[in-house]
């Protein structure tokens, strides 16, 4: 305010320092219209503005009236207080966000604005502030929807500016304080042709790392380390699984992992026509065929220069391009089709396949040349009956991405509903656990996600009904059982994390005996290949 002077006044820390101040500017009628008093290391540091314009006072007067507080050690004139200065900074901070900002009291005030919001609203700061959100957004207004439902409220806007018509999106929660108390609401504002800009910047798929894959299993734990060994070698790639496993995935991330500088192509040999995939794979040159461009097309693997092609489901390749893909793998060399020139490819190939190749080769299904070609660097991508250890990171992974996509609050996993978790085979593997996630975070409206809700792919119809399954019924939903599966999945977990039987039953604190009747009764056994625990399937 003009007229008013502002001071740093700096004690002695002791009581009634407010009080002393209080009281002799009462003594003298001066009107303190702000102090804000800061403690520290044994000092009180009191910022102070008072009201002069109607009385005799001016700086020297007030220094020599405050001189008389008792435990005074310095005073010093202010520009500005303390508050002043964290509202000056609060509003450079929100002026500087790329998105408007606006927020309202209970009421509907408007207590704070910042410019990119008074841009998008056409309207200045001094005429915004202070007013009543109706008036400044008098029809379908984002914030007074949100305070009067007091929910989040979304919604794409126009505005009509000095510039013409401007089109955003707003976003509009309900602001509570720390005792749950609702205070108001805060608008976050985005101009639709930068929201288009930037969906345009991400639009291209995110890089796959192998930081993406979820699961301590020691099986898993050793693939990623031996696929990181190998990711940066030329040498061929060899992923098998069962469908649902993830060999994209692990493709894309040795891909990453590798450095390469090109793409990643990935191509499913099942889902191209056997009349199209020379000229997809080899490209063509002008007059190749009736339809071909007239400048000719390359193919995937030249396009693929520096990067890597993938070559899902190689196994349902037909014969012919077998033996042309073969010859790219010894010599490195493409033709495309209806040409002579041989052109020089530098494409790392990865192939996977869910499919046993070595018995479509004793069909004479598969070559043999070209399997013995792929077979370098193998890398088999267990079950997830095989790894029943990373389901809770997997289910509880999968629930918070859903939650995020479907704006609700963080949901949980009920015991029972892990419990019927692990006794699926899981044929669809990891891809049909995030399914049955997904669906079961879509259908609970509760903050824990029970066993009805966990539809297995048996349990659902085309028409939206389901089966009810014997496990929500109560029939494996007994305590005794409960508590089995959970040993179930401690035994399995310390023994997959010990280098022996004796060692896991130290770990466990039972006897070398008590843990072997715990592997007898849960018919245990380690896999040939994973050398990992497991339960085995009944007959």
């Amino acid at each position: 305010m003009a007229g008013n002077l502002k001071f740093q006044l700096l004690f002695k820390d002791r009581i009634g320092i407010v009080f002393d101040i209080a009281r002799l500017m009462s003594e003298q009628s001066l009107n303190i219209v702000s102090m804000e008093v800061e403690q520290k290391e044994g000092f009180a540091k009191i910022s102070i503005e008072i009201e002069t314009e109607a009385h005799a006072f001016d700086k020297e007067s007030l220094f020599t009236l405050f001189a008389t507080l008792s435990g005074l050690e310095s005073q010093t004139e202010l520009r500005s207080l303390p508050q002043e200065k964290r509202q000056k900074w609060f509003r450079t901070l929100f002026d500087g966000m790329s998105e408007g900002v606006m927020s309202v009291d209970a009421k509907g005030i408007i207590n704070t604005v910042n410019s990119v919001a008074c841009r998008l609203l056409g309207e200045v700061y001094e005429n915004i502030i202070g007013q009543h959100i109706s008036e400044i957004s008098p029809k379908d207004s984002i914030l007074l929807d949100c305070i009067s439902k007091r929910i989040p409220v979304s919604r794409r806007k126009w505005a009509l500016t000095n510039t013409g018509r401007v089109e955003f999106y707003g976003s509009a929660k309900p602001i509570h304080d720390s005792q749950g108390k609702f205070v108001g609401a805060v608008l976050l504002m985005k101009n639709l042709k930068e929201v288009k800009e930037m969906v345009d910047a991400v639009s291209t798929p995110l890089e796959v790392t192998f930081y993406d894959f979820i699961g301590q299993s020691p099986v898993i734990k050793n693939l990623i380390t031996f696929a990181k060994k190998i990711s940066d070698t030329s040498a061929i790639v060899s992923i098998t699984g069962e469908s649902g496993t993830g060999k994209e995935l692990f493709a894309k991330a040795i891909h990453f992992e590798s450095g390469r500088k090109g793409p990643f192509i990935p191509i499913n040999c099942a889902a191209l026509p056997e009349q199209l995939i020379e000229s997809e794979l080899f490209g063509y040159v002008d007059g190749a065929f009736t339809g071909a461009r007239k400048s000719g097309k390359p193919g995937l693997f030249e396009a693929a220069s520096d990067g890597t092609i993938f070559l899902d489901e190689i196994g349902d390749m037909p014969p012919g391009p077998q033996a042309k893909i073969l010859r790219v793998l010894q010599d490195g060399l493409v033709r495309r089709i209806g040409g002579f020139e041989e052109i020089p490819v530098n494409a790392r190939v990865i192939t996977a396949t869910n499919k046993d190749l070595k018995t479509m080769v004793q069909e004479n299904r598969f070559r043999e040349d070209l399997f013995y070609r792929i077979n370098v660097l193998t890398i088999q991508i267990p079950p997830l009956r095989e790894r029943l250890m990373d389901i809770p990171l997997l289910a509880r992974s999968f629930l918070q991405h859903c939650n995020r996509k479907l704006g609700k609050a963080d949901q949980t996993i009920s015991s029972m509903a892990m419990a019927k978790l692990y006794t699926s085979t899981w044929p669809g593997n990891v891809r049909e656990l995030k399914n049955v996630i997904e669906r079961a975070s879509v259908l609970s409206d509760s903050e824990e996600i029970n066993v009805d809700a966990i539809l297995l792919s048996n349990e659902t119809t085309s028409h939206g009904t389901r089966a009810v399954s014997g496990f929500a019924q109560g029939h494996t939903s007994s305590l005794k059982e409960l508590v089995g599966y959970y040993e179930l999945e401690i035994v399995l977990d310390t023994l997959n994390s010990s280098p022996s039987i004796r060692k896991a039953a130290q770990k466990l604190s039972i006897s070398h005996t008590a843990l072997l009747k715990k592997i007898d009764k849960y018919n245990l056994y380690v896999g040939n290949k994973s050398n990992q625990w497991n339960k085995k399937e009944p007959l």
